[in-house]
């Protein structure tokens, strides 16, 4: 299993290959609107959708709304006629709506910025939450989707079989120092190198340090 000086190697070799790569769409929109209302949002958007996608409805819907005031006005229908086609887009309109109502009532229309306190909001579940915090308000926190798992176990740094095992092993082992830019750099490595199924080993920065764990088949 590496130790954790070498993540450190591996994660700089990452981010120089990813120096002219586009960030995820959720992290160009927090880096461009600077507002936890708008990262929250975009990121529930987000789930099971294409990273396009998500950027093209986030920007149609906060041309017509970019406040929970603003959202309610809209209403779940027309939200979902904004947001389509993203992934279970009428679900999520109507989780935005649940949302941008909590917010009002509970937390005078502002985001909160603990984990324990996102996690109330329906439709937000912990990868969301530790990405609100990361992207909305620069906190450290530790935001595992699947590429996050998969990489962090094929790489060896870990051994764990969900997302959630990801997220505690990580907390615990991976230096703190590197929580803020963890997700967003494997995301873009899962995304265009690591991938799933026949990852693009002959290409990849860090194959000198990778276990290669699971791998049964690569290009």
């Amino acid at each position: 299993m590496l130790a954790a000086p070498d993540i450190g190697k591996i994660l700089k070799k990452i981010e120089q290959w990813s120096a002219d790569k586009q960030m995820p769409a959720v992290s160009r929109i927090a880096e461009k609107e600077l507002s936890p209302f708008k990262v929250l949002v975009s990121t529930v958007l987000s789930l099971r959708t294409k990273d396009q996608v998500t950027a093209e409805a986030s920007s149609r819907l906060f041309k017509e709304a970019a406040s929970p005031e603003a959202m309610l006005q809209l209403g779940s229908s027309r939200i979902a006629r904004l947001i389509y086609p993203v992934g279970f887009y009428k679900t999520k309109a109507k989780y935005i709506i649940g949302i941008c109502e909590t917010l009002l009532t509970r937390y005078g229309g502002r985001v909160p910025d603990n984990l324990d306190e996102l996690l109330t909001l329906k439709g937000v579940g912990r990868k969301t939450a530790n990405l609100v915090l990361i992207l909305g308000y620069n906190k450290p926190a530790m935001c595992v989707d699947t590429h996050v798992h998969r990489i962090s176990n094929r790489l060896g740094y870990i051994r764990t079989k969900t997302p959630l095992e990801s997220e505690m092993a990580l907390r615990k082992k991976l230096p703190q120092r590197y929580w803020l830019q963890y997700n967003d750099l494997l995301v873009m490595f899962g995304q265009m190198l690591c991938k799933p199924i026949s990852p693009l080993c002959s290409a990849c920065p860090v194959r000198t340090w990778c276990r290669r764990t699971g791998v049964t088949k690569s290009r």
